[in-house]
C-alpha cells in the first residue's frame, strides 16, 4: 500500500508554441476515472475547432488506472509521451489534456513526442504539485475537563485534527500515520492519565 502520492496542486493551463503549432496543456486533479472523462469532455468543448485534443490520466496512489489517447495523431506520438511524463514525475490522480492547433509545419514523430511530453512537463512545473500522505483515521474520546488542553497539545505536536464534537464527552477526530499509532497510544494514556479512549477507523489521504 502506498504511504503517499504526488498530485497536481490545482487545475491550470500552460501554453507553448512549436513551429507555429499551439500546444495548450490543461491539468486537473481528479479522484476517479469518471471525473477524468468529464474534465476531458469539458476541455474538448472549450476547443471545438482544435486539430487534436489528446489526453492522458493516472488514477490510484499505485497508478492502477492509466489511460491515454492520441486523438488522431500518429500512434504513440501524443497520449503515450503525455502518460510517460505523468508517470516519470510520479503524479497520480491527475488528468492532462493537450490541445493542438496545427500551424502548417509537420513535426515528425520525434518532434510530436517531444512536444506532447514536453508541454505536460512544463505545465506540471507551472501548476505545481503537492504530496498527500496516507493516514489512519482515529477518534479520541475524552472528558470535558481535559478536552481543551488535549486539543491544544495535539495541534502543538503537529497532529492533523479533523474535527471536534462536544456531547456528554468530547470526541476529537485525528489522522495518524500507521507507524505512529503505538507511540501515540502511549502518549495519549500518559497525557490524559489513562482517561481517554482511542478508536481506530479507516484510511484516508491528506
Amino acid at each position: 500500500m502506498q504511504e503517499q502520492y504526488r498530485t497536481v496542486a490545482r487545475a491550470g493551463v500552460h501554453e507553448t508554441e512549436i513551429n507555429r503549432s499551439r500546444f495548450i496543456c490543461a491539468l486537473a486533479p481528479v479522484a476517479t476515472e469518471e471525473e477524468a472523462q468529464e474534465f476531458i469532455a469539458r476541455v474538448r468543448k472549450e476547443h471545438p475547432t482544435a486539430t487534436h485534443n489528446c489526453f492522458a490520466y493516472v488514477i490510484g496512489a499505485d497508478a492502477s488506472v492509466q489511460r491515454a489517447s492520441d486523438d488522431g495523431e500518429p500512434g504513440g506520438t501524443a497520449g503515450a509521451p503525455m502518460l510517460q511524463m505523468l508517470m516519470r514525475r510520479e503524479v497520480r490522480y491527475t488528468a492532462a489534456v493537450v490541445t493542438r492547433y496545427y500551424g502548417g509545419v509537420k513535426l515528425g514523430a520525434g518532434g510530436l513526442i517531444r512536444a506532447y511530453g514536453g508541454v505536460v512537463g512544463e505545465a506540471l512545473d507551472a501548476v505545481g504539485t503537492l504530496t498527500r500522505q496516507r493516514f489512519r483515521l482515529a477518534t479520541v474520546t475524552v472528558d470535558h475537563q481535559r478536552a481543551g488542553r488535549l486539543e491544544n497539545d495535539l495541534r502543538a505536536t503537529g497532529r492533523v485534527v479533523r474535527g471536534v464534537r462536544y456531547a456528554e464527552a468530547v470526541t476529537i477526530e485525528i489522522g495518524l500515520p500507521d507507524s505512529e499509532v503505538p507511540a501515540f497510544r502511549a502518549w495519549l494514556a500518559d497525557t490524559t492519565a489513562g482517561t481517554a479512549e482511542l478508536e481506530l477507523g479507516g484510511e484516508a489521504f491528506a
